[in-house]
């Protein structure tokens, strides 16, 4: 159970000295969403059309227009509590930047593959009886039966071959997996062009995360399992790493997007460009995408962590009420800073003013 507290902006240390109208901006980009694209209220009970029309608002201000104001003045905090003193936890992500051929090579072997058809959504409606109910996706037979998809060792192994899925290929089967775990990518060609590719759907498999299994086998202390540390361990043991990458059975889809303007991050699930150090995925079954929320961190690249985010994006691993995931960029260096975050972190919500007073005081995810 958690307890939603109503706290003053002076309560949250840090508030007065950030970046206000970063946030700011970053918040305005929700009022470019595709026509259409709608989101789902979280569990929490934030609906989405409030916080859509102060997106707008954001948008017709600028940054000598008092972005600090503005939030205070639209916007009540709401810190979560869990009520045992255990903090939320932040991690880091970042869009990797790889070479790519458009065709196989004997060099650029290993696919990024688009959505198949036979991709069903599942849920309560449709969800056979022997299905995992954490199951999300699967797949469809020519009987119309719905079963199991194949998962990454299938897939791996040449299940999807032939169906012309390919969108591009690269070199190293890691950097692949990692891609997998990002969720996007940008790629770059040797004409010089370049495309983003971006999650579209997953083959319904619970993720595991494989640092856990090398921590759980002895194979790297809990304190220092990290990507560096991980892909250390896959390039230290190749006759291992294919094995363990497949324990992880969940298998992404990715679709292909224009690769945007320079310094735009990759457009996720909110369907707006991410922005770095300001967006920040967040469990999308209990929040609602376009929620302002402040971000107390003990330990991000070797600092104190106090920023006012946007909740634009989501992932597997990615589930709890104060469970974050914070955006570092595209590129090797935002990937060296992002792999070694894992902080302790305190949550607090921002709640439009007219609607803050409908939120409960306890709240059971």
């Amino acid at each position: 159970m958690w307890s939603l507290n109503r706290i003053a902006f002076a309560d949250m240390a840090g508030w007065a000295q950030d970046d206000h109208a970063a946030a700011l901006a970053t918040l305005a980009r929700h009022c470019k969403k595709p026509v259409g694209e709608t989101y789902r209220t979280g569990r929490l009970g934030i609906p989405p059309e409030p916080l859509m029309t102060l997106a707008a608002e954001a948008a017709e201000l600028g940054a000598r227009d008092d972005p600090r104001g503005f939030f205070e003045n639209r916007f009540a905090p709401v810190r979560l509590d869990n009520g045992s003193g255990e903090q939320g936890l932040v991690t880091g992500f970042y869009e990797p930047e790889l070479s790519a051929s458009h065709r196989r090579t004997p060099s650029f072997a290993v696919p990024f593959l688009r959505r198949p058809p036979d991709l069903v959504p599942v849920d309560d409606s449709n969800r056979p009886p022997d299905f995992d109910p954490q199951m999300r996706f699967g797949r469809r037979g020519d009987d119309g039966v719905l079963t199991e998809f194949h998962d990454r060792a299938a897939i791996e192994a040449g299940a999807l071959d032939g169906q012309g899925l390919e969108i591009a290929f690269v070199a190293d089967p890691v950097d692949a997996f990692f891609v997998h775990i990002q969720g996007a990518a940008r790629l770059t060609f040797s004409d010089g062009s370049t495309t983003r590719i971006t999650y579209d759907g997953k083959t319904g498999h619970q993720f595991t995360a494989i640092g856990k299994l090398l921590v759980d086998r002895g194979e790297i202390p809990a304190a220092s399992v990290s990507m560096q540390s991980i892909r250390a361990w896959l390039a230290a043991h190749p006759d291992q790493a294919s094995g363990l990458m497949a324990e992880n059975r969940s298998y992404i889809f990715f679709r292909e997007t224009p690769a945007g303007e320079p310094g735009d991050g990759p457009v996720a699930a909110a369907k707006v460009p991410l922005t770095a150090g300001r967006s920040l995925a967040v469990d999308r079954l209990l929040h609602t995408f376009g929620t302002p929320v402040f971000v107390d961190a003990d330990r991000v690249a070797g600092a104190s962590f106090r920023r006012l985010m946007i909740a634009q994006e989501t992932g597997s691993a990615i589930v709890g009420a104060a469970r974050g995931d914070i955006f570092f960029g595209t590129g090797s260096a935002a990937g060296e800073a992002a792999g070694g975050v894992k902080s302790p972190c305190t949550f607090t919500i921002l709640v439009p003013r007219d609607m803050v007073d409908r939120l409960p005081e306890e709240w059971a995810p």
